[in-house]
C-alpha cells in the first residue's frame, strides 16, 4: 500500500496536475522524478513501528488508531524529506523532488493506511460475530467491580474479548451464576480451575479491601501462560478527569488528576493566546481608547479597575476591567462574576452602575482590558472565569470538584459563558460546564469557543 502511495503520488503530480501546475523540467520520467521507494517505504514502516501501530491492541478504538496513523505518516514523511535532502546529491544526482508530490504522498499514504485498518476491523468484527478470533477470559472477583467488567466486555464485543466465567473473590463461591455467567469456584480453587479451563487471559477485579492480596494472586498466576489485566477498584465519580497510565523505571503510575494542558498542549495554547491577544488588541484598540475616554468622565476613580483573582494552580493576579460604577469602592464590592454574594450582586438597574457601565456590562466590553492579562500570560483567551480568592476558599468546601477549575488557566471566555451561564446564574451548572471543558480540552475546542464567542459571548441578558 505504501508503494502504491508513492506511485500514485507521481501520477497525480505529473499527470493529473501538470496542466494546472506545469513542472519546470519537461523530461519527466518515473525513474527520475518519483520519490524513491527504497527510501520512503522503509522509513514509513520504521515510523509506524516507532509509534506502536504493530502492537496488538484489541481494546483500542478505531479513532485512536487513526490518530496514531496520522502521527506516524507525518513522522515518516519528515524522515523521508530529511534523508533525501541530506543524501540526495550522492544518491539521486541532486534531483529536486516536488513539494506537491511530497504532500500528495502524505495524503495518499495516510488514506490507504486508514482505509486498510478500517477494512481489517470490519473483517475482524464479522469473524468475531461468527465465533472466530475470540479471546476467552475469566474474571477473578464476582462483586460489583467484576460485574462492571463483565458488562463492559459484553457491550464492547468488537474487541473479541469474551468473558467465559467468574472466579469468586471469596474462598468459597456464594453463588453459582453472576451476570449470566457461571461461577466456577472460589479464589482458593484458582489453580485447579485454570488447569482445567481453556482461557487466554484473566481480568482481576478484586474489591478495594482485598488490595493487599493482589501480590500473592499475581504470583499464583505466574504459573500459567495467561494474559493478566488488573482493574483497580476506583469509583469513576471520584475521577472527574480522564485517568492516564504511565510508568517510571517499571513503577506503574495511575494519574487520577492532572492538567490536560501538559506538554505541547500548553505551548500551543500559549502561542494562540499570545498572537490572538495581539490581533484582538489591534482590532479593539480604537474602541478601547474611546471607552477609556468616556469612562474617565463617567464617575470618580481610575479608568481601569483592578481586582485580585486566582488562576491556574492558585496563582494570584490583578484582573483588569473598565470601571463600570460611580465609585471604586462600589466596584470592589461586586461579586458579579462569582454568582454569589447577594448583598453586592449587581442586578438590572443597579444604582451603583453608570449608564456607560451598564452598556459595557451588557456587551462585555468592560472585559476588553483583560487582553493585557492574556498577553502577559496571567490569563488565557479560553478557560473558566477567574474568581476572587475568598470566594474560592468558600466554594472549595461547598462544591466537590470545584478546585479542578484551577488545573487550567482562567480565561476571558469559556464553554459556560457561551452557553449563557453568566452573571446571576446557577453556580452548579457553571461548574458542570467548566469541568466538561477541562475533560474534553483540545485546540479545536478552544477555537470553536472563540468562534462562538463572536455570536454568543458579547451580548447576553444575564450580563448585567
Amino acid at each position: 500500500m505504501l508503494v502504491a502511495a508513492v506511485v500514485l503520488a507521481y501520477f497525480v503530480r505529473f499527470h493529473l496536475l501538470d496542466e494546472y501546475l506545469p513542472p519546470k523540467d519537461s523530461n519527466i520520467r518515473f525513474a527520475t522524478h518519483s520519490i524513491p521507494v527504497l527510501v520512503a517505504v522503509p522509513l514509513m514502516l520504521v515510523s509506524l513501528l516507532f509509534v506502536g501501530l504493530y502492537q496488538p491492541r484489541r481494546d483500542q478504538r478505531y479513532f485512536y488508531e487513526a490518530s496514531v496513523i496520522i502521527k506516524a505518516t507525518l513522522i515518516g514523511l519528515g524522515l523521508t524529506i530529511a534523508f533525501i535532502t541530506l543524501f540526495g546529491k550522492v544518491l539521486f544526482d541532486g534531483r529536486d523532488f516536488s513539494r506537491l508530490q511530497y504532500g500528495t504522498y502524505f495524503v495518499l499514504s495516510t488514506f490507504v493506511l486508514l482505509l486498510w485498518r478500517y477494512a481489517f476491523r470490519v473483517i475482524l468484527r464479522s469473524l468475531r460475530r461468527r465465533g472466530w478470533n475470540l479471546r476467552h477470559v475469566a474474571i477473578i472477583g464476582d462483586g460489583r467491580l467484576g460485574q462492571v467488567v463483565a458488562h463492559t466486555l459484553k457491550r464492547n464485543s468488537w474487541t473479541g474479548i469474551k468473558p467465559s466465567f467468574f472466579i469468586s473473590h471469596h474462598a468459597a463461591p456464594k453463588r453459582q451464576q453472576c451476570v449470566d455467567l457461571p461461577v466456577r469456584g472460589g479464589i482458593n480453587d484458582l489453580e485447579t480451575i485454570l488447569d482445567t479451563e481453556e482461557i487466554s487471559g484473566v481480568f482481576i477485579a478484586l474489591p478495594g479491601r482485598m488490595a493487599a492480596e493482589l501480590p500473592d494472586l499475581l504470583l499464583q498466576l505466574e504459573k500459567h501462560p495467561l494474559d493478566v489485566r488488573v482493574i483497580p477498584d476506583m469509583n469513576p465519580k471520584y475521577m472527574p478527569i480522564n485517568m492516564s497510565v504511565s510508568e517510571l523505571e517499571g513503577m506503574p503510575i495511575l494519574s487520577v488528576r492532572e492538567s490536560p494542558l501538559a506538554g505541547w498542549g500548553h505551548v500551543v495554547k500559549r502561542v494562540i493566546d499570545f498572537f490572538g491577544s495581539i490581533v484582538a488588541l489591534v482590532i479593539f484598540g480604537l474602541p478601547m481608547i474611546i471607552i477609556a475616554i468616556l469612562t474617565r468622565f463617567s464617575g470618580s476613580g481610575p479608568v481601569i479597575f483592578r481586582q485580585e483573582r486566582m488562576s491556574v494552580n492558585g496563582q494570584r493576579f490583578m484582573i483588569y476591567k473598565f470601571r463600570t460604577m460611580h465609585h471604586v469602592d462600589s466596584e470592589a464590592m461586586t461579586l458579579r462574576d462569582s454568582g454569589q454574594g447577594k448583598a453586592a450582586w449587581t442586578k438590572t438597574d443597579d444604582v451603583r452602575v453608570t449608564r456607560l457601565g451598564r452598556l459595557l456590562r451588557r456587551t462585555s466590553l468592560d472585559e476588553l482590558p483583560q487582553l493585557f492579562n492574556v498577553l502577559i500570560g496571567e490569563m488565557s483567551l479560553v478557560g473558566p472565569r477567574p474568581e476572587r480568592p475568598e470566594l474560592i476558599q468558600k466554594f472549595r468546601e461547598d462544591w466537590r470538584g470545584y478546585m479542578l477549575r484551577q488545573n487550567v488557566k482562567a480565561g476571558m471566555t469559556g464553554w459556560a459563558q457561551i452557553n449563557g451561564l453568566r452573571g446571576n446564574t446557577s453556580l452548579r451548572k457553571r461548574l458542570q460546564y467548566d469541568l466538561f471543558y477541562i475533560r474534553n480540552w483540545s485546540v479545536m475546542f478552544d477555537l470553536r469557543i472563540l468562534w462562538l464567542t463572536i455570536f454568543k459571548g458579547f451580548v447576553h441578558p444575564n450580563a448585567n
